[in-house]
């Protein structure tokens, strides 16, 4: 056996070792460093606000603060009330339920020839085993729902700490980072977080702008159908809409539409088709117009990266990839050499013909050379 191959064999364990150990503790830490992407993402889109404000001379620690107060106070804002609006519009339909209980009833013994109650209804749904099965497992999946919400808590406390800590010391991180790299490095390096601040802040503002756009008008069309809690539904098809990617506007017309329905369910109809045409507005006409200005990137490389991010981060690779994946391309773009275009009709789509040549020129020539072409076919015959 050669000298040298015990310690190969010895070097190639290690190296397999350490691969199988830098393995598990990726898997393990992949929670961690999600929460740490999307701090990263949330510092960079708030750190234009925190550094206008630390530079009329207040301090950063305290500027960050208050961009995230006002942040959280909107935040419970908006939840408190959503939570009231569907709790109230819950009570409306538990006392409407009789109601609407005696209706169903009654068209079905209209139509089908039956003598059905509403007690006897009532008592087969009480007395059903489904429903005996399904409180029991809603009772025993009380604990795994608690879990769950806290775990969730506890995961966005971590992302506010990151996201404040990114924030507040945004330079001194810098600097921390440019100390290890030669001078070359460093402006490089500076450069591109530049241009991370430019596009997550510039993402950011355009969703924001479309969510008040697209609050407002789903607000006048309630107030005209008389569809109560008009403000808390306007404000949710405008977040859930805009920062959702792909599914969101399903999700922020579910809402109105259910609610509507409650009034009439013509109302739900008008609502959808005016979910469905203003997407196509938003999609068409606002949103390019918007993007080109903040983001500038195409809208098919925005919904491919969208795909990507959803395949490789779920949700938050969705809500994430549309600026990082501009960062990039502006970044990319500093360093990509581009040169003038000739001017060649192809450039356009189009043909290009001899130069001089008229074209009445061109149709004898085609016409011609259709013509010879079938006599020659025809002589060979």
């Amino acid at each position: 056996m050669p000298g040298w191959l015990p310690r190969a064999m010895v070097m190639a364990l290690a190296l397999y070792g350490c691969f199988q150990l830098g393995s598990w503790a990726f898997y393990q830490l992949i929670g961690l460093l999600t929460n740490v992407l999307i701090a990263f993402f949330l510092a960079l889109a708030i750190e234009p606000a925190v550094s206008r404000m630390a530079g009329r001379g207040m301090r950063r620690g305290l500027a960050t603060f208050l961009v995230f107060l006002a942040v959280l106070v909107a935040g419970v804002g908006f939840v408190v009330l959503l939570g009231s609006m569907l709790a109230g519009q819950i009570v409306d339909m538990v006392e409407e339920f009789p109601k609407y209980l005696d209706s169903v009833i009654n068209w079905v013994n209209q139509t089908f020839r039956t003598e059905l109650s509403r007690v006897e209804v009532q008592d087969s749904l009480l007395h059903s085993d489904w429903l005996q099965k399904y409180v029991q497992n809603s009772a025993t999946g009380v604990l795994d729902v608690s879990t769950t919400v806290l775990g969730g808590l506890f995961r966005l406390l971590m992302i506010f700490l990151f996201s404040f800590y990114f924030a507040a010391d945004g330079p001194r991180l810098r600097r921390a980072l440019c100390s290890v790299l030669p001078p070359s490095r460093q402006t490089e390096v500076l450069r591109a977080w530049e241009i991370a601040v430019d596009k997550t802040g510039g993402y950011i503002y355009s969703r924001g702008l479309m969510a008040l756009i697209s609050g407002a008008a789903h607000y006048v069309l309630l107030v005209v159908l008389g569809v109560p809690y008009a403000p808390a539904l306007a404000v949710w098809v405008g977040l859930v809409s805009q920062f959702i990617p792909t599914i969101g506007t399903y999700l922020a017309g579910a809402l109105p539409m259910l609610i509507a329905f409650t009034v009439d369910p013509w109302y739900a109809l008008w609502v959808l088709g005016f979910v469905v045409v203003y997407q196509q507005f938003e999609n068409y006409v606002l949103q390019p117009k918007l993007t080109s200005k903040t983001v500038d990137i195409h809208p098919a490389v925005a919904f491919g990266s969208v795909v990507a991010g959803t395949a490789l981060m779920g949700a938050v690779g969705a809500l994430i990839a549309i600026p990082a994946v501009a960062t990039l391309q502006a970044f990319l773009g500093a360093y990509v050499k581009r040169y003038d275009v000739m001017d060649d009709p192809r450039v356009q789509g189009g043909h290009r013909w001899p130069r001089g040549e008229p074209v009445l020129s061109r149709i004898r020539r085609a016409v011609r050379g259709g013509g010879d072409g079938a006599g020659t076919a025809g002589g060979s015959r």
